[in-house]
């Protein structure tokens, strides 16, 4: 039975993991959980926004067609797909630390076998590969972020963490304007934005091996001394610094037990399973939509590609703004009204980049679209992070995220014909009505979670 002491609260009597996690102020350690997540989540989207980057490029160099290109467009999502249902199973089983370090060790190497492709067989190989290792770190961060942060701070600090994180949109946009027209050591310059992913992973991989368990899960997997050991710390530690201690909630203990795919659709669970399930596939509709094809959208306007990959890596900036201008009101809005908003403000951006008519035009309403999308995205994280109790949370989130990689694997298949027979006005009404269906089903059918444990 876990307890806590007079000198961690002034408390004596029992109290569950969960309750003494969600009482405690954010110390040194949160930061530090969360900067080292981050910095991860970072290479996620660096990795996510690479082959829609370098879409033209790879067209031109390798001399593939349409088909081809929609293939390496999608075969990153479709490894996804798989990384997010298998590396989910393992952080509910075996630990969310496990889990974190398989997944980027899958990455690194996969990601650096494709700096060497020699043809596009190659190319689609690897970046399926590296995708089964990508695919479930946004999804084993949310869950390892909502694990260890307080329920009242949770929702700024996962936007921290993907404030972090959407810098590396901008990022892969700027580096490929700087090594595309360039030949580094006789090697081309796309070949390097490959390696620089696979060794800015390997350096996370390093920094993960300190992070601590999630005492969360420990306790929900029957290991109450470990997570007791956890939680005493950083109770010590907020203790040391006068870091004040209220007395923890009433909280249920979390039940210990194994996790099953089959349990997110039980009684109790099915309505809100289902409605992420539709949020998940829809939402990157919306963001990947915009951010795997605005090269070839800039291209449709008769651009080349060196001017393309300005345009785009301007319009990315708005990617860590947008996530940053989260920051103050994910915790004070209910997230599913601003869920509704911020789609609906991309769906007007989105429109105003499709019949934009000069070069500023497109970079303005490209950045406002970025930017809008990320506050949806930020605050969808957090949303997606609470659904669940600990026991199935990795498990059912990856789930859920594994719809949206398998939409994701499908838009180039669907959107490229609507861009190449109707023009970019027709791709963004698609966005658009799959936002508002979005939207509305958020707000009349989806949990309030703001602020609510997540046992």
């Amino acid at each position: 039975m876990s307890q806590t002491t007079a000198a961690a609260g002034g408390v004596t009597a029992a109290a569950p993991i969960g309750a003494r996690l969600d009482r405690l102020p954010i110390t040194p350690l949160h930061r530090r959980l969360t900067a080292v997540v981050g910095v991860g989540l970072f290479f996620d989207t660096f990795e996510n926004n690479l082959s829609g980057t370098l879409g033209k490029v790879l067209q031109s160099g390798f001399g593939f067609g349409a088909t081809s290109l929609k293939l390496v467009l999608a075969s990153v999502f479709v490894g996804q797909f798989i990384g997010s249902l298998t590396l989910g199973r393992i952080a509910d089983r075996f630990g969310r630390r496990r889990a974190f370090l398989i997944n980027l060790a899958l990455y690194s190497v996969f990601s650096l076998l494709g700096a060497f492709s020699p043809n596009a067989a190659w190319l689609i190989a690897t970046r399926f590969l590296a995708g089964v290792g990508i695919g479930a770190e946004q999804a084993l961060s949310d869950c390892y972020l909502a694990d260890v942060l307080p329920a009242g701070k949770r929702g700024r600090f996962i936007a921290w963490a993907y404030t972090l994180a959407f810098c590396g949109v901008p990022a892969v946009g700027f580096a490929a304007l700087w090594l595309v027209p360039l030949t580094p050591l006789g090697v081309a310059g796309w070949r390097w934005l490959f390696v620089l992913g696979a060794l800015g992973s390997a350096v996370v991989w390093v920094l993960r091996r300190q992070l601590i368990e999630s005492p969360r899960w420990l306790a929900a997997t029957g290991r109450t001394a470990e997570a007791e050991r956890l939680v005493a710390r950083m109770e010590a530690e907020a203790a040391d610094r006068g870091l004040p201690l209220r007395p923890p909630a009433r909280a249920p203990h979390p039940v210990a037990g194994t996790s099953r795919l089959r349990d997110v659709l039980a009684p109790g669970m099915i309505r809100r399973t289902l409605v992420l399930w539709l949020f998940c596939a829809l939402s990157v509709v919306g963001y990947y939509g915009f951010g795997t094809l605005a090269p070839q959208i800039v291209a449709a306007k008769g651009y080349g590609i060196v001017a393309g990959l300005g345009f785009t890596a301007l319009s990315f900036l708005g990617y860590p703004v947008g996530s940053a201008l989260a920051l103050p009101v994910v915790d004070r809005l209910e997230r599913r009204t601003l869920i509704a908003l911020s789609a609906s403000a991309m769906v007007v951006a989105g429109l105003g980049f499709a019949y934009a008519d000069s070069a500023a035009l497109i970079v303005v309403c490209g950045f406002a679209y970025t930017l809008f999308s990320n506050v949806f995205s930020s605050v969808s994280h957090v949303y997606l992070s609470e659904q669940y109790p600990t026991a199935i949370r990795a498990t059912a989130s990856g789930a859920a995220y594994s719809l949206s990689k398998l939409s994701a694997a499908a838009l180039p298949f669907v959107l490229l014909p609507v861009l190449d027979a109707h023009g970019a006005g027709a791709l963004f009404a698609v966005i658009a009505a799959a936002m508002a269906v979005l939207a509305v089903t958020v707000l009349t059918l989806g949990e309030r979670t703001t602020g609510v444990p997540v046992e």
